[in-house]
């Protein structure tokens, strides 16, 4: 199964650019073979944007009928994180739609990382998880993945993959360096993490998006500009995965 992620720059509340940059991203994702396209957290309409809650959108409106339309355009699925409005309520959600454009999921980032997140989003209450070419694949948003709990839940579920926008800024760059990896090695579960590059606003992300294999491997990994990475995520070795799921021992 090919996977591909884009890291660029945020689109900082030009989302006629973001919608741009998705239908040529999702075109070369399909010509390279990839069933799905990951993007980085709050795509829509860009992370460190300031007017986040006058833009946010409701699952279902314009922004996902779009997407689902480039998709199905494309041939190629997609997970994007956006703004969702829900009532009174925002939260920092990300979708995923096939290459036909049906929804597959929508999840809500757990664990909200300092206070401007918190100050601004909801967390979402659940994880998720769907399946895509006869493996089951797990989501999370940027700040989940150091959580060890979560993937290992994910993990408990069934889920060989999980797909992860993210917007992880300096100075945290042994996230995508030796974190994620390591997750991805102590719980057998390949992991697609995917960054922005450059500044918005106060903030500088730290680029380095990666794919790393349910054996911890590198299978690519972005520097600090802009990128398209494409990987086959070839069934991998049982021999080499981890057993904690199998063998770990509670004790007092």
């Amino acid at each position: 199964m090919k996977i591909a992620l884009y890291q660029g720059p945020s689109p900082a509340g030009a989302t006629e650019a973001a919608f741009a940059v998705v239908a040529r991203t999702l075109a070369a994702a399909a010509a390279g073979g990839a069933r799905m396209a990951v993007f980085p957290e709050l795509f829509l309409p860009g992370y460190n944007y300031p007017d986040q809650a006058e833009m946010a959108q409701p699952l279902g409106g314009a922004w996902c009928a779009r997407l689902a339309a480039l998709a199905r355009a494309a041939g190629c699925g997609l997970v994007v994180g956006l703004a969702e409005r829900d009532g009174a309520r925002l939260y920092n959600t990300a979708v995923a739609y096939d290459a036909s454009g049906a929804l597959l999921a929508s999840y809500r980032k757990v664990q909200l990382y300092g206070p401007r997140e918190n100050a601004i989003f909801t967390p979402g209450d659940r994880l998720c998880s769907f399946d895509l070419a006869g493996r089951r694949v797990g989501l999370l948003i940027c700040y989940d993945i150091e959580f060890a709990p979560h993937v290992r839940a994910l993990a408990g579920r069934g889920a060989e993959v999980i797909l992860c926008p993210t917007a992880n800024m300096l100075p945290f760059t042994h996230v995508g360096r030796v974190t994620v990896p390591a997750q991805a090695a102590n719980h057998a579960v390949a992991i697609v993490y995917a960054n922005y590059c450059g500044a918005e606003g106060d903030l500088t992300y730290a680029g380095g998006s990666v794919i790393a294999g349910a054996d911890g491997a590198v299978l690519a990994m972005a520097g600090p500009g802009e990128a398209l990475l494409i990987v086959d995520l070839m069934a991998p070795d049982r021999a080499v995965l981890s057993t904690q799921l199998a063998d770990f021992r509670a004790v007092d």
